[in-house]
This record gives C-alpha cells, structure tokens and sequence, in this order.
C-alpha cells in the first residue's frame, strides 16, 4: 500500500491526538435535518464525551448547524454544509463564522434546490465556486473518486468529461479519507491532493450516531479558525479507517427511507447528470 505523509489509516485516539497539542475533528457529518436520524444533541453530546470537533455538513441545508449554536454545548463546531452539485460533485464548505454559512445558504442554495432536498441543486461546481468567493470558506470535494456508480466526486466528473481538470485549482481541500469509501478511492484521493497541491480534510460521511469520530482532521489548532487556516495551509494530518462493508450496508438501510420520498426528483438529477456521459458514449460509438 502507497504510503502518504500526514494520512494515517487507524482508528482515532482523540485523547491521545490531544496529547500532541492537535485538535481533532469529524469534518463531514449529518443530521436528522438532512438524510440521518442523528439528533444534532446527540451528535454534539457524543463530540464533547469523544473530545473531537464537528461540523455538521447536512446536505443543502443548515438547520442542524442553527440547532447546534443554539444548544450551548461546547464543542469545536464547524459551521459547514455540503453543497450537491448539478453536475455530480459534492461540495463541502466550512466557513470561518456561521452568519456566512447562512448568507450564503440563504442567497445560492436555498433559491436553487430542487424538490428533493437532499439530491443536487440548480447550480454546477464552477457556479458554486463562484459564488463562495467574497466569502471566508474553505471549499472541500467530498469522496472526490465517487461512490460506485455514481457521480458524486470530482475525479470521476473529471474522467466523464463532465468537468474541466481546472476545477481542482479552485478547491482548497480533497477529502482524503471519507468513512463510506473503499480503501482504493481514499488512496486515490490522497494522490491527487499531492497532484494538484491541496489541503487534505477527513470525515466519516456519517449518517449514524456511533460512527462520529471515526475519521478526524487534526492541526495545531486551539480554534476552529485555526483549523480551517491549517487546511488551507495543507498542514493537517488525517487519521481514521473506512467503515466495514456491513456497517455500510446498515447504514445505507437506515438513509434509504429518507430519500424514497423524493424518488423522482432525484432520479430526474441524476439523468441530468449521466447525460454527458452518455452522449460521450454515443459519440465514440458513432465516431468509429
């Protein structure tokens, strides 16, 4: 197995990870606001008992960053979300103060999802990009290699054609360590934040209460203003193992029901977004 500087495939110690004077946090997780049944109390109580930070990245929507302000535990929170994008890619944005979060959500999400809350919105990657900019964010490709099939990372995006290669320049981060990915994708993720020069951020993608923690982003940090800083200046260290495929199964069975509501309009988007592949396809087809 290739070997990267500062990417450790182990289980988390946070208490240990604290004994180095890092801070650690699980930089991608959801809530019952988007497709888990997680109480965001649940999630910031389990955080602090863990001693890890959070940020709570539900998909196109920021009601369970909003209910965490509001329940005065304290923990590193990360005031984030995850931005599904129409041409595949999933976007994760911290930003350095929540009142951001909110504009931001409020002026380019918001006014731009679809039916189905958690499938992609109306915007593509270099809109989103766009829009983030004048606003104090790091931008993040979640699972940049894709799940299976589909189009939900910007590597594969890439490779369909779908997206220009120069779309890496404008990310500050990969996550190089996602809990729901095989080992393969993860270490192809970490290549590319070498190719590219980018930060490397970790989360478990967790959609259950137990797996929070199991993936942390660590730097020398004492505020979640510092963590960020060190993302942006690739000086964090990412530790963590991908969840077993049982696990994956039970997770997969318990997010299912939250999206079987919105069938339609989530396979309306991903039709969207095969369609440049398929035409790719008939072409070279036709070309021969």
């Amino acid at each position: 197995m290739r070997y990267y500087k500062n990417i450790i495939f182990e289980k988390p110690l946070p208490k240990e990870i604290r004994r180095l004077d890092l801070l650690p946090a699980d930089l991608h997780f959801h809530t019952r606001h988007s497709d888990s049944a997680t109480r965001v109390r649940d999630a910031l109580k389990l955080a602090a008992r863990r001693g890890v930070g959070l940020a709570i990245t539900d998909h196109n929507q920021i009601g369970g960053v909003a209910e965490a302000q509001r329940q005065g535990i304290r923990v590193p929170l990360v005031p984030g979300i995850e931005v599904s994008a129409n041409d595949g890619p999933h976007i994760l944005l911290y930003f350095y103060s929540a009142s951001d979060l909110k504009d931001f959500y409020r002026r380019h999400v918001e006014r731009n999802r679809r039916n189905g809350p958690f499938t992609a919105i109306r915007l593509d990657t270099p809109d989103i990009l766009d829009r983030r900019e004048g606003y104090a964010c790091i931008a993040a490709e979640a699972h940049p290699c894709g799940y299976a099939f589909l189009n939900r990372g910007v590597q594969r995006c890439v490779a369909g054609a779908c997206i220009g290669e120069e779309v890496f320049s404008r990310l500050d981060a990969l996550e190089v360590i996602c809990g729901g990915m095989a080992r393969s994708h993860n270490l192809r993720a970490a290549g590319l934040a070498v190719t590219h020069g980018l930060g490397r951020t970790g989360g478990t993608d967790g959609h259950l209460l137990h797996e929070l923690g199991g993936v942390v982003t660590c730097a020398e940090a004492d505020t979640v203003e510092e963590l960020l800083d060190a993302i942006r200046a690739r000086k964090t260290v990412v530790i963590g193992r991908e969840r077993p495929l049982v696990e994956k199964a039970v997770m997969g069975t318990a997010v299912l029901p939250h999206h079987l509501p919105y069938t339609v309009p989530i396979l309306q988007a991903r039709w969207e977004q095969s369609l440049p592949r398929i035409r790719k396809f008939v072409q070279g087809r036709l070309n021969r």
